[in-house]
C-alpha cells in the first residue's frame, strides 16, 4: 500500500495554470525525490498535499483512504508533516515555543514546558543544533532556523515527512547529518518526500523520483537505479535542456549601463583583517571584471568578509578598502551610497516585501533608502524604471503590479537583483544568490552575475553550492576556522578541492 498518493491534481490562479495534471505516489520506507524547475508546480503540489491550498480537481489518499486536509495542522494530526523552504517560524518566540506551535502539551490548563523540553531536546541533539531552548529564534542564523524547522516537523513523529529544500542553507557537514537522519527515518518505514535542486544529494539519498514540468508529471515514481543526473535534468527541462548544457556560465545581457565603473584603485581589498572570534589575518582581493567566491563551512568566517565589505561589521585589525581606495564606511546605507550592493539569498526574510507589487520592491533602495529621486517619489517613474530592469533580467511575470510573493523563487531573486541594479553599483556582494532556485533559473542568474562582472563591476560572493562556486567564479578563497587556507583558480578550482579545503584546511595534492 502507498503511504501517500496524489492523482490528477489541477490548480489555477486566475488565468495561470500552476498544476495541470500532477501526481505523486510515495511508498512507506522510501525517500522519494520530487523534482522540477521553479514554476513547475512542486510547491503548489506540496501545499495541496499538506492542506495549505485547496485543489481545483484531483484526489489525495493517505494509506489508501481519501483525505482532504483543512490546513497544515490538520495534516500534521494525520501524520503528514512538512518542512517548508520558506521558514514558518515565529522570530519573537523562543526555540521551545516554536517547536510546538498551537499544539503544546498541557498539564491541566497550563502549558507543560517540562514535557516540551523532554520531547524537544533529543531531536535537537540528533540534528546537532546546539542552541538553548530559551534562545529567541530571531537571533538564530539562517542555518540554525532551517534545522529548527526540521526539528519542529520531527517532534510530531510523522508517517509522511515532506521536506522542501531542507539543505539549501546548510553547510556540507550539517547537510550530511540531516541526510543521515532521513535514512534512519526510511528504515523506520516513514515515507519521506525530498524536494531539492541539489541533484547530487538526490542521487546519494533517494530511492524513487517524480519530476514535474509545466504543472504536469513527466516522470512518475521512477526507480533511481535506472537514472542519471543528465537524464533527470533532461526530464526537468525538456527542450530547454540543450540550451542550458554549457559548462561555463556566459554573460546573457549587456549591463554596461546598469553598473558603475569602479573609481580609484578599482579593486575591493580586504587586507590583513582580523575580527574577534571570527577572522584572523585574512586578505582577499576582488578586481573589476571577475567573479570571486568565498567558501567555508558555517562559522568559518567567509560570510564575515561580506559583512565587512557591506559596512555591517568593523575589523579589529587590518583594513577594508572599497574600489575608490577609501575605507569601507560604517553601516550598509553609507556603503550603498559608495556603490555597494548586497544581494541576499534569504529573499523572503531580508530581500523582498512579499505583499507589495514588483515595481514597488524594485525601487526601494534607489528611491526610498537613498532618496535619489528626491522627496516626492512618482509611481510612474518607479514603474517605468522597474519595467526597464525587468526586461534586462528577463523577469517572467504577467504584470509588474503582481505581488512579489506570488512569483517563483527564481523570479523573486531576479527582483532582488533588479532593486540593486537600480543603484548602479560598482561592487556587487552576493550571499547565496541562487539558494532554493531551480537549475534553469540558476543558469539565468549565473548569466546575469557574469554580465555584471563583464560590465566592469567588482563581484564577491558566498555560496553553499560548491558547483556554483566552481563553475561561476574565476577565483575562490576558502576559509577554515577564520583563516584563508586556499585560493583556488584554473585547474585547481573544482568541487572536490573546495570541499576538501573547507573541511580540512588544506588542498589535496595529486
Amino acid at each position: 500500500m502507498l503511504s501517500l498518493e496524489a492523482q490528477h491534481v489541477r490548480k489555477t490562479y486566475g488565468g495561470v495554470t500552476a498544476l495541470a495534471d500532477a501526481g505523486l505516489r510515495v511508498r512507506p520506507g522510501t525517500v522519494h525525490a520530487l523534482l522540477g524547475e521553479n514554476g513547475a508546480g512542486k510547491s503548489t503540489l506540496v501545499k495541496i498535499i499538506t492542506g495549505a491550498v485547496r485543489p481545483d480537481a484531483g484526489v489525495l489518499r493517505l494509506e489508501g483512504t481519501d483525505v482532504s486536509f483543512s490546513d497544515t495542522a490538520d495534516a500534521a494530526r494525520h501524520g503528514v508533516a512538512v518542512v517548508s523552504q520558506e521558514l514558518s517560524l515565529f522570530p519573537d518566540l523562543d526555540v521551545l515555543s516554536n517547536m510546538f506551535p498551537m499544539r503544546e502539551p498541557r498539564r491541566g490548563p497550563f502549558v507543560d514546558r517540562g514535557r516540551m523540553a523532554e520531547l524537544a531536546r533529543p531531536i535537537l541533539d540528533q540534528l546537532g543544533l546546539r542552541v538553548s531552548l530559551r534562545d529567541k529564534v530571531g537571533d538564530l542564523s539562517l542555518a540554525q532556523r532551517q534545522l529548527l524547522e526540521v526539528a519542529k516537523a520531527l517532534v510530531t513523529d510523522p508517517r509522511v515527512l515532506i521536506l522542501d529544500e531542507p539543505t539549501s542553507a546548510l553547510d556540507s557537514k550539517t547537510a550530511e547529518v540531516l541526510l543521515d537522519i532521513l535514512r534512519v527515518l526510511r528504515d523506520r518505514q516513514v515515507a519521506v518526500v525530498f524536494v531539492s535542486h541539489i541533484l547530487e544529494e538526490v542521487m546519494a539519498l533517494c530511492d524513487e523520483v517524480t519530476v514535474l514540468r509545466d504543472g504536469s508529471t513527466v516522470l512518475d515514481a521512477a526507480p533511481l537505479a535506472g537514472l542519471t543526473i543528465p537524464k533527470i535534468v533532461e526530464s526537468m527541462l525538456g527542450e530547454r535542456h540543450a540550451e542550458l548544457a554549457e559548462v561555463r556560465p556566459r554573460a546573457t545581457v549587456d549591463l554596461s549601463g546598469a553598473v558603475a565603473a569602479p573609481r580609484g584603485s578599482g579593486a575591493l581589498r580586504v587586507e590583513n583583517v582580523s575580527v574577534e572570534d571570527r577572522l584572523s589575518d585574512v586578505s582577499v582581493t576582488a578586481t573589476p571584471g571577475e567573479v570571486v567566491g568565498l567558501a567555508g563551512v558555517a562559522g568559518a568566517g567567509h560570510q564575515t568578509v561580506l559583512e565587512l565589505a557591506a559596512g555591517l561589521r568593523r575589523p579589529t585589525a587590518g583594513s577594508v578598502l572599497l574600489p575608490d581606495g577609501k575605507p569601507a564606511p560604517r553601516g550598509l546605507r553609507a556603503a550603498i551610497a559608495r556603490g555597494v550592493a548586497l544581494v541576499t539569498g534569504d529573499r523572503r526574510r531580508l530581500g523582498l516585501m512579499l505583499d507589495k507589487p514588483i515595481w514597488d520592491n524594485a525601487g526601494q533602495v534607489r528611491s526610498v533608502a537613498l532618496a535619489r529621486d528626491g522627496l516626492l517619489v512618482r509611481k510612474r517613474t518607479l514603474r517605468e524604471r522597474a519595467a526597464e530592469h525587468a526586461s534586462r533580467v528577463n523577469l517572467r511575470t504577467s504584470s509588474l503590479e503582481k505581488s512579489a510573493g506570488l512569483l517563483s523563487g527564481g523570479n523573486q531573486q531576479k527582483v532582488v537583483l533588479m532593486k540593486w541594479l537600480q543603484t548602479h553599483p560598482s561592487v556587487l556582494l552576493l550571499d547565496d544568490p541562487t539558494r532554493g532556485v531551480d537549475i534553469g533559473a540558476k543558469a539565468e542568474m549565473h548569466g546575469l552575475v557574469r554580465s555584471v562582472a563583464d560590465a566592469g563591476a567588482v563581484v564577491l560572493m558566498c555560496s553553499t553550492d560548491l558547483d556554483e562556486l566552481a563553475t561561476l567564479c574565476d577565483r575562490v578563497y576558502v576559509l577554515h576556522h577564520g583563516r584563508v587556507c586556499a585560493e583556488l583558480a584554473g585547474e585547481t578550482l573544482r568541487q572536490h578541492e573546495i570541499l576538501a579545503a573547507m573541511n580540512t584546511g588544506t588542498v589535496p595534492t595529486a
